[in-house]
């Protein structure tokens, strides 16, 4: 099964040069290689981008409301008539015969409605009309020029209710937010699946790293038991030290099988992050690893630049702005309705040709115009007013909860500063006291060699290096997961991954 070709609205650009998607033998995986087969996999990343669609599709069938339409019709008829022995007129002679009449009219529209709250329309009406009439045998043509027509244009515009812009057009103007809206809302999705993936990456580098600790842990223990060997073998060792080292051994080996299950636990998610549908890789090995850098702003300045640059606040603050619009559209809408409309109306003479009725309406020989206007007020005005009233709760809903995001960015963003400052200086001193312990148990172990001091003390030091560097692993790791937070929570942790989302 192929693995879904990345979605047309994700574009993802890199400041190194740029390498393919891992194939399904990953055995050399950076964090920026993870990062990029993560977003063109991910099916709520998928998800969102059709959600965009969905909100354009919406714009789209919102601004088809004021689109042209263009109208017509065609009329055409016959129609036949006898009479017999019929008196027309007092004292006249009856007489027979028959009428046939032909008729041809042909309609053509064009109207648009306005955002400002008008109408505007053109009608183009040529009409035929022939009428034939056959009196005892003698016919009789009485239309002897059957060809006239009409034009008229006119253009109604609301003077209160529905006038302007975000009265009339306020479900476009909405549509046009909620399109905006869609955009962040797709690249919160990119976002939250970056962390996502460099948190999943990062455990992967804790759980091998961790191994290798373990795995060197091992070895010295195993060292020291043979050493223990050979000194109670030359007899300047009891023998009941060896079994304090077969311990150290045997507990060094069950860590060593934690730490393998806990790998292989970190690379299924990770790999399950990656490729969460398509084929997945018969091998992942991470490359990257962390390094600590000096923070870049102080907090204040963090929490202006998230203020500014989280799309969660872009998002509110959309929302809160259509909400506005749908207030004062609503409060438009309590007013009475008004409208004035302004027109004109052309006609053509009669003629036994066509051509000649166009010249006419083209020449406005016979103009027509009007000007009216029409009131109507709902005496009560219930509904109208109960719009307005919820209109206004909803605006003032948005308000609250933009505020109250605010508050909470401004808190996660404090936090993740303090957090990252702690665990930059965590993994400084995380990195002296396992120097320090290593030069601990070399001093112990060169003691013991000179008969200064006991087994149980070299393993003790030996068991304090092994914690040590435990303790700096998980420090260098909870710094890298520190820094994607703190990424995160000011709203650059797309620009820091150089990645571009459209």
């Amino acid at each position: 099964m192929n693995r879904p070709q990345i979605f047309s609205a994700l574009f993802v650009a890199f400041s190194l040069v740029a390498q393919e998607a891992p194939l399904p033998d990953a055995s050399h995986l950076t964090l920026q290689d993870a990062i990029e087969t993560s977003l063109k996999n991910n099916l709520q990343v998928q998800i969102s981008a059709q959600t965009r669609e969905t909100a354009k599709a919406n714009l789209q069938f919102s601004e088809g409301t004021f689109d042209w339409l263009l109208t017509s019709g065609l009329t055409l008829s016959h129609s036949k008539s006898v009479f017999e022995n019929k008196t027309f007129s007092v004292g006249s002679t009856p007489i027979s015969g028959s009428s046939t009449t032909d008729y041809r009219n042909w309609t053509v529209g064009l109207s648009k409605p306005v955002q400002w709250g008008g109408t505007f329309q053109l009608n183009y009406n040529p009409t035929y009309s022939y009428t034939e009439t056959d009196i005892t045998g003698y016919p009789l043509r009485t239309t002897t020029t059957p060809y006239t027509g009409s034009f008229s244009a006119s253009y109604t515009q609301s003077l209160l209710r529905n006038f302007g812009r975000e009265a009339s057009a306020s479900s476009l103007i909405v549509a046009q937010y909620g399109s905006k809206a869609a955009d962040y809302t797709f690249q919160l999705a990119v976002i939250n699946q970056v962390a996502s993936t460099e948190s999943a990456y990062w455990d992967v580098v804790y759980a091998k790293r961790d191994l290798d600790n373990k795995q060197q842990a091992l070895a010295l223990a195993q060292q020291q038991l043979k050493e223990n060997q050979i000194r109670v073998q030359v007899g300047t060792l009891a023998p009941i030290e060896v079994t304090s080292a077969e311990a150290s051994v045997a507990q060094a080996e069950q860590n060593i099988i934690a730490s393998e299950a806990q790998l292989l636990n970190a690379k299924d998610a990770l790999i399950r992050t990656l490729y969460p549908t398509s084929d997945r890789p018969k091998s992942l090995d991470t490359a990257d690893q962390p390094s600590v850098k000096p923070l870049q702003m102080d907090e204040t300045k963090a929490v202006q630049t998230a203020l500014a640059n989280r799309v969660e606040i872009k998002n509110a603050e959309l929302d809160l702005a259509a909400k506005k619009v749908l207030e004062r559209a609503a409060d438009n809408r309590t007013l009475p309705q008004l409208d004035l409309t302004v027109g004109y109306n052309g006609t053509a003479s009669n003629y036994a040709t066509y051509s000649p009725v166009n010249t006419d309406l083209a020449q406005a020989k016979s103009p027509g115009y009007s000007v009216g206007l029409q009131f109507a007020m709902p005496l009560q005005n219930r509904a109208a007013k109960g719009n307005l009233a919820l209109a206004r709760a909803n605006r003032r809903s948005s308000e609250l909860s933009l505020h109250d995001l605010e508050l909470g960015i401004t808190l996660e963003v404090r936090q993740a500063y303090r957090n990252l400052d702690s665990a930059s200086k965590g993994v400084a001193a995380a990195e002296k006291t396992r120097i320090y312990r290593e030069q601990d148990l070399d001093a112990e172990r060169k003691k013991f060699e000179n008969g200064m001091s006991t087994n149980f003390l070299v393993l003790s030091k030996l068991n304090d290096l092994n914690t040590a560097k435990g303790a700096e692993l998980q420090a260098q790791i909870a710094y890298a997961k520190a820094v994607t937070a703190m990424d995160k929570a000011v709203g650059s942790l797309l620009q820091a991954r150089h990645l571009d989302v459209k």
